[in-house]
């Protein structure tokens, strides 16, 4: 099989990394991996591994003549099959299956906000999609929402999976006290619900004074992440909560915390989450999207419903104040997701799912 991953860009967001991730799997399975990123290049692309051919594109605009010209010519070079388009891609996929109408176009549905399908565009997807050979869904949600509202049947729920860190140096020095660090890996985005962290971090600040919050993710610098600042300022947790940005050097960051959280309030299956029993990190989540299928309450980790400060508060308390509960949690997480979100587990459905498409 000669597969391309498709994405708009490479920093550091769950369907970027999950292009990453394919592309680095594929590459030890079959006879082709190749990724393409579009329109911008980041830190992701060291995490790229040697067996990958790369491409950027460079692409400037919604229809980018030179830049598709390009994809085409490459995907004839390397005598591409199959082309797996990660979230926005899906448009510049289309219009290469025009040129390319031999080529299989797959589209990995990464949405967000899952929790609020009924606000999504429709059309625009609802003219493309009969183009596609089908779709991958990263939550039950999604691969609902593509049978019922685009009448699409060709649809398959594949978890995340997590993969193994590449030049990840030990750069970062969190802030705060050893064995204190309550650490959130999610990008600065609405839908990761960073006002319940801050709720929660006063309360804490109260109670337990040393025990400290650090935020690795990217800033996009706009009114969500303003109104996070200006709140840090107004709850006076400058020396509570730290932020570090984006990071490559994301095992040495979780080696250096006790606790890790998510409080979103709209998910996928988030990939920090498959990174946290990965490195068998005790948890405090919210239950969105696919992060019950993983967690399981007060057995692998503790999860409580969204924008529920009194209850996620209550939760984090009962793990910093008990050393067993936190290693029995971060152990059997670890034991889940290698049974269940793993590499292997996953490229093995994935690659099964692909050959039945091509006997169709």
């Amino acid at each position: 099989m000669r597969i391309l991953q498709l994405v708009d860009s490479l920093e550091a967001g769950g369907a970027e990394r999950m292009a990453v991730n394919y592309a680095n799997a594929l590459a030890k399975q079959i006879e082709f991996s190749g990724l393409v990123v579009s329109r911008k290049e980041g830190p992701l692309v060291k995490q790229i591994d040697a067996g990958v051919s790369y491409l950027f594109l460079n692409r400037n605009r919604v229809i980018d003549f030179k830049a598709l010209f390009k994809l085409r010519n490459y995907v004839a070079i390397h005598k591409v099959e199959v082309i797996h388009t990660h979230s926005t891609s899906f448009f510049l996929a289309f219009l290469l299956k025009l040129l390319c109408p031999s080529i299989k176009i797959i589209w990995h549905d990464h949405y967000g906000d899952s929790e609020f399908l009924n606000k999504r565009p429709l059309l625009a997807l609802r003219l493309i999609t009969p183009f596609f050979s089908g779709i991958i869904a990263v939550n039950q949600k999604l691969k609902v929402w593509a049978n019922g509202n685009l009448h699409f049947e060709n649809s398959i729920y594949l978890p995340n999976f997590p993969s193994e860190e590449k030049n990840g140096r030990a750069q970062t020095v969190l802030k705060g006290t050893s064995g204190k660090r309550i650490v959130s890996l999610a990008n600065l985005r609405v839908q990761k619900d960073h006002f319940l962290l801050l709720e929660v971090a006063k309360k804490l600040k109260v109670s337990y004074p040393d025990w400290t919050f650090h935020l690795v993710g990217k800033d996009f610098e706009d009114a969500y992440s303003k109104k996070i600042k200006n709140l840090i300022v107004e709850f006076n947790l400058g020396r509570t909560v730290f932020f570090y940005g984006t990071k490559q050097d994301v095992s040495n960051i979780l080696n250096q915390s006790t606790i890790a959280i998510l409080t979103s309030k709209s998910e996928g299956l988030p990939v920090a989450l498959l990174e946290y029993g990965k490195h068998k990190m005790p948890v405090v989540v919210t239950n969105v999207g696919e992060i019950s299928s993983l967690v399981r309450d007060r057995e692998n980790g503790f999860i409580v419903v969204p924008q529920n400060e009194e209850l996620f508060y209550n939760s984090l308390v009962l793990l910093m104040e008990n050393d067993f509960i936190r290693i029995n949690f971060g152990e059997t997480l670890y034991k889940t997701v290698l049974e269940n979100n793993s590499e292997e587990v996953i490229i093995k459905q994935y690659l099964s799912w692909l050959q039945n498409n091509k006997r169709k």
